[in-house]
């Protein structure tokens, strides 16, 4: 097993999941802003989904990541790859908690965790599933470069399948 990396960029620390993490993990999807990833969730299931995040990554070599700002300290949310029987393909996904929205970190950091799974771990493709309502994640996806892929198989029916595909060397 390799260890849960750090990645940096200019102005974010992805760092693995602490239990301090917790109580702002909770709170979010305990709140209507859950409902696009199936939310809100009791603290029974919002657990099991903390520790899901953090666990894949013995068993599956890939799961979620802290967004850390340099500069405060501050944790401001999560991006991550899942995988394993809930998911048909490796999922890159992200969060932000609301008072951090709106400056690029979802972005920055989902660029950082794609070059990440792409040069390192040499995974082909990943796709990112998106409830149709969440135009602020689909919006997000296609700046990455993702493509809507509407044979892709999916969790839920009413996801739509962003696919991250390889880049293509020049």
């Amino acid at each position: 097993m390799q260890p849960i990396p750090t990645l940096t960029t200019s102005r974010l620390t992805l760092r693995p999941m602490r239990f301090d993490d917790w109580p702002a993990y909770r709170q979010l999807m305990a709140s209507e802003r859950a409902q696009f990833m199936g939310g809100p969730f009791s603290d029974a299931a919002a657990w099991g989904m903390f520790c899901s995040d953090y666990a894949q990554w013995d068993l599956l070599g890939c799961g979620a990541l802290m967004i850390e700002d340099q500069a405060s300290g501050a944790c401001i949310g999560q991006v991550g790859i899942n995988a394993g029987p809930l998911f048909p393909e490796f999922e890159l996904g992200w969060f932000v908690y609301p008072e951090f929205e709106g400056r690029g970190y979802a972005r920055e950091a989902a660029e950082t965790l794609l070059s990440w799974a792409r040069d390192i771990q040499k995974l082909p493709s990943l796709v990112s599933y998106v409830d149709p309502e969440n135009t602020r994640s689909a919006g997000l996806a296609l700046r990455l470069g993702a493509v809507l892929d509407p044979s892709a198989e999916r969790p839920a029916p009413e996801d739509l399948v962003y696919r991250h595909y390889p880049r293509v060397s020049a």
